[in-house]
C-alpha cells in the first residue's frame, strides 16, 4: 500500500509559528483556511520531518477537511501522518483511520500487590501462561495455542455485527460489565443500525469478497506483530488530590499490578481496509478524480454516497472485532494470572482506540473526527460522558511510552478543546523500522532490559521496537501538559513485556 515515490520526495519545510511553549500552527500558501494546529515543544517540533509536514498539508487541504491537528508523536504515515487528527463534516477518509481499524489500548487492574511479581520465576511463569492463551505473530490465531477460546463462524458473525454485546461477552467468558468501560462497546452501520452491518457482512461473504472470514475470526484473542504488545505494570498513582480522586473512579490501585495491552483488528480489519483502499483507488483512477497532494492514500468518499456507506459499514465491522479482541485478551490475561497465582482478581479500567473515525461535535457542528494514531480526550463535564462513570473526571487516557521509560494514565483538561479533544497515542517513532535495525546494537538493547529488570518473551528484543526507536517520552508528555490538554493520573512501570516472538524460543530470556 506504500506509495514509495511519494515517500522519497523532498518538500520545502514550512515554518511552524509558535503561540506557546508547546502550541503553534502551520499556514500554507494561497489559502485562507484554518491553519494546522501543532502540539509540540521545540525539541519535539524538530522530530517532524518534511514528509510528515507535507502529509499534514495534503490532508488539511483535502476536500471537506476543516481541521488538522499534529500531535507530538506525529511522524510520516500513509497519506496522513501517524499522530494526527483530521476533521470533516462532509467526507470520510480511510487513510486517516489506517489498515489496523480501531487499533487500541486497554488496561486491566489486578488486586495483586506489586511485590507479587518481584520474583523472576513468577514472571516467567506468567509469560508462559499468557502465551498459552494469547498468541503473538502476524499469522497466529486460536489454533496456535492450547488454552485459547474457540470461535466458530456463527459466533464470529455476531462479534462483527454486535461488538461487545451481552451475548457475545457471555459466550467468550468476558465479564458483561466490561462493556461499560469501553470508549465504544459496539459500532453500528452507516444508518446507525446493526442490520446494515449484517447485510454488509453477508454480502461480503456471499460475493467472495471475504472468503477467508472464518480464518480471520480465529485471530480473536491475539496480539499480532509489529508494535503490538502486552505489558505487566506496576501502578504508581500521582501524589495529588485530583489524581488520587480520578484513580479511585478509574479503578486504579496504587502500588499494585496491572496489565496494559496494545492491539487492533488483526487480519480481519486489515482485509476490510485494504479492500476499501483498492476500490476507492480504482474509482479515482478510472474517473480521473484529483488526489489530495497527488497521494493515492488520501482517497475519500463524500457522505451519503454508496462508497461512503460501504466504508462506514466495513470500518464498523472491523471496529467491533477489535473491541471484542481486546476484551477477550483481558479475560485470558486474568485467567493466566489466576492459574499462576490462584485467587487473583481483576477488572477492566478502560479500553480506548487510536485508529478510528467517530461522529462527534466539533466547533458546534457534527463531523467525522478521524484519529490516526491519536486518542480521544474528553474532559470532565463533556456532554458525551453523561451517564458514564467519568463525567466528573473525564475518561481514562492510556498512553504507552516504552517499557523502560514507562507509560501513563491521564485525564483530559479543558484545554483539550484546542486539539478537537484529542491527544497523542504514545511516544511516536523517532527511527524508521529499517533505520532502527541498521543502527541499533542487539546486545546493548537486550542488556538494557536486564538492567531495568524487565523480562520479555524474546531471546532478542525486536530492534525496530527498542525504546531508542521512539521519541523522548518525557518530552512528549511535557508537550501534552504544557499545551493544557491533559494531566497525569498514574505512571505505569513495566515488569515484563510480550511481543511478537519466534515460537522456538518461547521462554528464553
Amino acid at each position: 500500500m506504500t506509495d514509495t515515490s511519494f515517500a522519497s520526495r523532498e518538500f520545502p519545510e514550512p515554518i511552524i509559528q509558535t503561540t506557546g511553549e508547546a502550541t503553534g500552527f502551520i499556514t500554507f500558501p494561497n489559502t485562507q483556511d484554518k491553519p494546522i494546529t501543532v502540539i509540540a515543544t521545540d525539541s519535539i517540533r524538530k522530530t517532524f520531518d518534511s514528509v510528515c509536514i507535507q502529509q499534514a498539508i495534503n490532508s488539511r487541504t483535502a476536500p471537506g477537511v476543516t481541521d488538522l491537528i499534529l500531535n507530538p508523536d506525529a511522524h510520516r504515515g500513509y497519506g496522513a501522518p501517524v499522530g494526527c487528527v483530521m476533521v470533516s463534516p462532509t467526507h470520510i477518509y480511510p487513510g486517516p483511520v489506517g489498515v489496523d481499524i480501531k487499533c487500541s489500548m486497554s488496561l486491566l487492574q489486578l488486586d495483586l500487590p506489586a511485590q507479587g511479581v518481584n520474583d523472576p520465576k513468577i514472571r516467567r511463569s506468567l509469560i508462559h501462561a499468557i502465551l498459552e492463551r494469547t498468541p503473538t505473530g502476524a499469522g497466529q490465531g486460536q489454533r496456535s495455542v492450547a488454552k485459547s477460546r474457540r470461535v466458530d463462524k456463527q459466533l464470529g458473525r455476531r462479534v462483527a455485527i454486535e461488538g461487545a454485546s451481552p451475548f457475545v461477552c457471555r459466550q467468550l467468558g468476558i465479564p458483561v460489565h466490561w462493556a461499560q468501560r469501553c470508549e465504544d462497546a459496539f459500532h453500528t452501520g452507516h444508518d446507525e443500525s446493526s442490520d446494515s452491518l449484517g447485510a454488509r457482512l453477508d454480502y461480503l461473504i456471499d460475493s467472495g469478497s471475504f472468503e477467508n472470514f472464518e480464518r480471520k475470526i480465529t485471530q480473536l484473542g491475539s496480539y499480532g506483530g509489529g508494535n503490538h504488545f502486552g505489558e505487566c505494570e506496576t501502578v504508581e498513582v500521582e501524589n495529588n488530590p485530583r489524581a488520587e480522586r480520578a484513580a479511585k473512579i478509574f479503578g486504579l490501585k496504587n502500588n499494585h499490578t496491572a496489565f496494559l495491552s496494545h492491539c487492533g483488528s488483526r487480519g480481519f480489519g486489515y482485509h476490510l481496509a485494504q479492500q476499501q483502499f483498492r476500490r476507492l483507488q480504482t474509482k479515482f483512477k478510472k474517473k480521473s478524480i484529483p488526489l489530495p497532494g497527488d497521494d493515492r492514500e488520501l482517497v475519500y468518499a463524500p457522505l451519503g454516497t454508496p462508497e461512503a456507506n460501504d466504508y462506514l459499514d466495513d470500518m464498523a465491522l472491523g471496529a467491533n472485532f477489535a473491541t471484542v479482541n481486546h476484551l477477550l485478551i483481558n479475560a485470558l490475561i486474568l485467567e493466566a494470572f489466576d492459574e499462576v497465582i490462584p485467587g487473583v482478581k481483576g477488572d477492566l479500567v478502560y479500553f480506548i482506540s487510536h485508529n478510528i473515525a467517530r461522529w462527534e461535535m466539533v466547533n458546534n457542528k457534527m463531523a467525522w473526527v478521524h484519529r490516526k494514531g491519536a486518542t480521544r480526550a474528553f474532559p470532565a463535564g463533556h456532554a458525551s460522558l453523561v451517564d458514564t462513570p467519568f463525567y466528573e473526571t473525564g475518561h481514562p487516557i492510556l498512553l504507552p511510552g516504552n517499557p523502560q521509560d514507562g507509560s501513563v494514565v491521564m485525564m483530559a483538561d479543558p484545554g483539550a478543546k484546542l486539539s478537537c479533544y484529542s491527544v497523542n497515542h504514545g511516544a511516536g517513532r523517532a527511527l524508521g523500522r529499517r533505520q532502527a535495525m541498521r543502527t541499533l546494537d542487539q546486545r546493548s538493547v537486550n542488556e538494557s532490559f536486564t538492567a531495568h529488570d524487565i523480562l520479555t518473551n524474546c531471546r532478542n528484543y525486536p530492534l525496530d521496537e527498542a525504546p531508542a526507536s521512539y521519541k523522548d517520552f518525557g518530552e512528549v508528555l511535557r508537550s501534552v501538559k504544557s499545551a493544557g490538554l491533559a494531566s497525569s493520573v498514574a505512571k505505569l512501570k513495566a515488569r515484563f513485556v510480550i511481543k511478537d516472538e519466534d515460537k522456538s524460543l518461547r521462554g528464553a530470556a
